[in-house]
């Protein structure tokens, strides 16, 4: 019984992984409101029942893809349990780099009207990092928006600025994180 356990799982996890790589390829070609359900079964080689038996509709796919990025981003920064308010800006290197090595995949997920969305999750994901490790930021407006303004203000930073080579954009950010210390 646990054999074929396992062989269903295997099947789950290369069906998951057909649909998003055919996801992938359809929204680098066109924007997520123009795919369809049908043509994205007919590239990932399988049926609509299967899809639909993983996903409500494409928003509910990309909707987890988008979640799984951000995740994976913040997974990637080492040593995330051991960011200090004093260690701010090389806690921002890291998730910096960390956003970098994902950034062709975010290109695709998050283009067009999606572009705002990371700024949004990565804003909510990393104050609830935070807010674990400092929790008193959680009740308190002013590091809520003074996260809100480093966070996103990055990542627009990022898109604003796509010709800054990564030393210089991934330094400039650590400096300015460095003189908003005091705030923290």
């Amino acid at each position: 019984m646990k054999k074929s356990e396992n062989k269903s799982d295997l099947r789950i996890r290369k069906t998951e992984q057909a649909i998003k790589n055919a996801f992938i390829e359809l929204r680098a070609k066109k924007p997520l409101e123009k795919i369809t359900v049908k043509e994205l079964c007919e590239l990932a080689l399988i049926n609509k029942s299967t899809f639909y038996s993983h996903y409500e509709d494409i928003y509910a796919l990309s909707e987890a893809m988008e979640q799984e990025t951000v995740e994976s981003i913040i997974g990637s920064i080492d040593h995330l349990k051991d960011y200090t308010t004093d260690n701010s800006d090389a806690f921002t290197r890291e998730l910096c780099l960390a956003f970098m090595s994902q950034i062709s995949l975010i290109k695709i997920l998050f283009s067009g009207r999606g572009q705002s969305h990371l700024g949004i999750r990565l804003d909510r994901a990393l104050k609830e990092v935070i807010s674990r490790k400092y929790p008193e930021y959680k009740k308190d407006p002013a590091k809520q928006i003074l996260l809100s303004y480093c966070i996103q203000g990055t990542y627009h930073a990022y898109l604003s600025n796509p010709q800054a080579d990564t030393e210089t954009f991934v330094r400039t950010i650590e400096n300015i994180v460095r003189c908003l210390r005091p705030l923290l």
